[in-house]
């Protein structure tokens, strides 16, 4: 059995200590920021902490009304492009919390006056020295290359975020967040049989909206870094604007199909590509009937979620199907050829 499976188990007791170790830091950063709000927000990641911070673009600027910006390092390390962060609340995401270019990022900000922030797994890495405030992601030691139980712990740490700016986000929910993952476990069974299908697949499209456009791209990157699939990742209405000319019967499409305001739009993509035979696998819950006339496959988390809670148990799903994918490929998702743990840009 691979680490990275282990390490998906792992994810509600993860969630579960992030929730109750942080909350008091979560409460003190709060009552600071109610005393000077950032008039931006901007966030700096790569990899698979990109994603988060994806997901968290989305679901901040939902819940606070806040601007949010994803940074592109290069600017600076690169391009020497001196920014003007005053008044804004920079976040680095790192799982290491040794990324060179976002702790620059996050240095150089500081520098400016900005109120930095480090969300990371690593409570003794450079980002969490570098940093004003610290939240610490609580998942043990990450040993799989490929990153699943630190991703959604960034994204619980976003959703707490969120709560301290004055966002619309519940306690109560986030609570019940370990309890849903805990139920998109028991889906193991029936992902690795469905996975099984997909043995001899080399590409693929993955599509999302909204909340769960993030998901899209990390459910590539995990079939990308474990399986060496070749999968695109797209808006689904981003897709329709193109590359949908790249699918013919029985392509692989990936959706993560939520009900909610995000469904009309992803039913009407989803209605094309069935139209062109597609294979449609669609990740979703029990508040989604209408997905089976679209979908060749469906995924369905037994219980009825509100669509801003959908993010952490919809990935839980991808992140098992990759992982029996490889296994079925005979590949190895543990070691990844020609990459590691910690990767260093500039």
């Amino acid at each position: 059995m691979s680490r990275m499976l282990d390490e998906i188990r792992e994810q509600p007791g993860t969630l579960q200590r992030t929730l109750k170790l942080e909350l008091r830091h979560i409460e003190t950063f709060k009552r600071l920021m109610a005393k000077k709000p950032p008039r931006l927000i901007v966030l700096v990641a790569r990899g698979t902490s990109d994603n988060a911070a994806q997901f968290g673009r989305y679901l901040l600027e939902i819940t606070t009304g806040i601007p949010v910006s994803l940074a592109a390092p290069s600017i600076g390390t690169i391009y020497q492009a001196r920014m003007d962060y005053r008044d804004a609340l920079v976040v680095a995401i790192s799982q290491s919390g040794e990324s060179t270019d976002t702790n620059l990022v996050l240095e150089r900000a500081k520098g400016q006056g900005a109120v930095t922030l480090g969300i990371t797994n690593e409570r003794t890495s450079a980002l969490a020295r570098l940093a004003d405030h610290v939240f610490l992601v609580r998942a043990g030691k990450e040993r799989s290359v490929a990153a699943t139980k630190t991703y959604t712990g960034q994204m619980l740490i976003l959703y707490l975020l969120a709560y301290a700016l004055g966002g619309s986000i519940r306690l109560d929910d986030l609570e019940r967040l370990p309890e849903y993952v805990e139920e998109a476990l028991g889906l193991e069974e029936e992902v690795a049989a469905l996975s099984e299908r997909y043995r001899f697949m080399r590409q693929a499209v993955v599509v999302g909206r909204g909340l769960n456009y993030a998901n899209a791209f990390e459910f590539a990157l995990k079939m990308m870094e474990t399986c060496y699939v070749v999968a695109e990742r797209f808006s689904s209405a981003d897709f329709l604007h193109g590359p949908i000319a790249l699918v013919e019967a029985s392509f692989p499409v990936f959706a993560f199909a939520p009900p909610g305001v995000t469904w009309p739009s992803l039913d009407e993509t989803l209605a094309k590509l069935a139209g062109l035979r597609a294979e449609i696998l669609a990740i979703t819950d029990s508040g989604n009937r209408e997905v089976e006339a679209r979908a060749t496959k469906v995924i369905r988390l037994r219980r009825k979620l509100k669509e801003v809670m959908t993010p952490i148990p919809y990935i839980v799903p991808a992140q098992m199907f990759a992982a029996h994918l490889a296994a079925q490929k005979g590949l190895d998702p543990d070691k990844p050829r020609t990459i590691g743990k910690v990767t260093l840009t500039m």
